[in-house]
């Protein structure tokens, strides 16, 4: 069938890259994006770091001026989606209006991961995740004396730095037993612990949140943990991770496992709808089973993928090297690839230069790099995966390996 019509149910990262992806590529048909904040779509990082800082204002997280929208004939909707229809191949929007769609993008992201516990509710106690949500924190940590930060995280270990860096007494709860533990390598979680005590920051392991005690006139007075322990506090920040939006998909029938189910082309079970981003669980040859992956990276490839193959163009699987990235306080911690089920690491370590960088092997084959105030060897670590190097553990702990000399002569002539 002709494709006049593109809905895209979702305005973040993922949302607003598809849309002006589809431009780009020269698509001519209507395309209607649907998000459910007010204002225009905007940049999520920044608000747990250079936003909560002040250092940036609302108007530096838009991606674009309202004028991009409006030349772009790209159809903006404050709203959300509801469901689904289709065999109508028709949206229906909280507001009861109904959009048809030639076809149908899902990029619904996810929502922060709230703990369980009793407390939850008292003034005090925030996730973040929107800017409004940063918007109602930034106020709080000004007046705060102390905090206390539930998950060390990305998200937790970025605003524990930020409220450290602002003089104020945080303390850091995490139920694992180290930083960041599901997402980097031992040796990188030892340096970060390290680097935020050095902040003043105290960091609890093994200490999961048990409840929340009222203080003063409904607002968060203390927390008690798993082990025991009490904190007295005048703000709780939690990071324990997320949940993606599945259930719009869900109730339209569509395959859901650990988030919307697509295949290597970025296509739902219903080839009239493709889902992309934080949302969607898909093939990737560099996990061994099907990963969902959140990341600024991933969102932005899988938006340009799907415009691509929706204008026609002959485009390969979705397979680029994952890759991240967390500000710390003057850390930047980047990892190329990804790092689960490694079985031995390389260390190649700079304490001088305060760097950092970590290779992640499993059966002998490098699965992740993860550097530390290292741009330069990030990308060539990006270009080495991206190759399917053949770098061995032993090699790179040879005296004076160095990881930007041997990207340089492997290239490929």
């Amino acid at each position: 069938m002709n494709m006049n019509s593109v809905v895209i149910a979702g305005a973040g990262q993922a949302g607003y890259q598809t849309a002006a992806s589809l431009r780009q590529e020269g698509f001519s048909g209507s395309i209607t994006l649907v998000g459910n904040e007010p204002g225009l779509p905007y940049q999520r990082p920044p608000l747990s770091k250079a936003y909560m800082l002040g250092k940036i204002g609302a108007s530096a997280l838009q991606f674009r001026p309202q004028a991009f929208f409006e030349q772009q004939r790209i159809d903006l909707i404050e709203s959300s989606v509801v469901s689904i229809d289709r065999e109508r191949r028709v949206v229906m929007l909280a507001d009861r209006k109904q959009i048809a769609y030639d076809h149908l993008i899902l990029a619904l992201g996810a929502r922060n991961r709230v703990p369980s516990v009793r407390g939850i509710g008292l003034d005090g106690v925030f996730g973040i995740r929107t800017l409004a949500d940063a918007d109602a924190l930034a106020p709080r940590l000004s007046a705060a004396k102390r905090v206390v930060v539930v998950g060390a995280g990305f998200i937790g270990l970025e605003f524990a730095a930020v409220a450290a860096a602002r003089g104020v007494s945080v303390d850091v709860l995490e139920i694992g037993l180290r930083p960041m533990a599901r997402a980097v390598s031992a040796p990188t979680s030892t340096l970060f612990d390290q680097v935020h005590r050095n902040w003043g920051v105290r960091l609890h392991y093994g200490h999961g949140l048990q409840c929340m005690l009222e203080g003063e006139k409904g607002r968060v007075g203390a927390v008690q943990t798993t082990l025991g322990r009490q904190f007295d506090t005048d703000l709780v920040v939690y990071g324990i991770g997320v949940v993606p939006n599945i259930e719009v998909a869900r109730e339209a029938g569509l395959a859901v496992e650990n988030g919307v189910r697509v295949d290597e082309w970025l296509t739902t079970s219903d080839k009239s709808i493709s889902a992309i981003g934080d949302l969607v669980s898909f093939p990737s040859p560099w996990a061994e089973k099907p990963v969902r992956l959140e990341s600024v990276q991933n969102a932005v490839d899988q938006a340009r993928t799907v415009a691509a193959r929706l204008v026609g163009k002959a485009i390969s699987p979705y397979v680029p090297v994952p890759w991240f990235w967390t500000d710390q306080g003057d850390y930047k911690l980047q990892i190329a690839g990804l790092a689960d089920g490694h079985d031995e690491t390389v260390v190649l370590a700079d304490a001088a230069q305060r760097a950092l960088t970590v290779l992640c092997f499993r059966r002998g084959r490098l699965i992740a790099v993860e550097t530390t105030n290292r741009p330069s060897e990030h990308m060539a670590a990006r270009k080495l995966l991206q190759r399917r190097t053949q770098l061995t553990p032993e090699e790179a702990a040879a005296p004076g390996f160095e990881l930007k000399s041997y990207e340089l002569a492997n290239r490929p002539a």
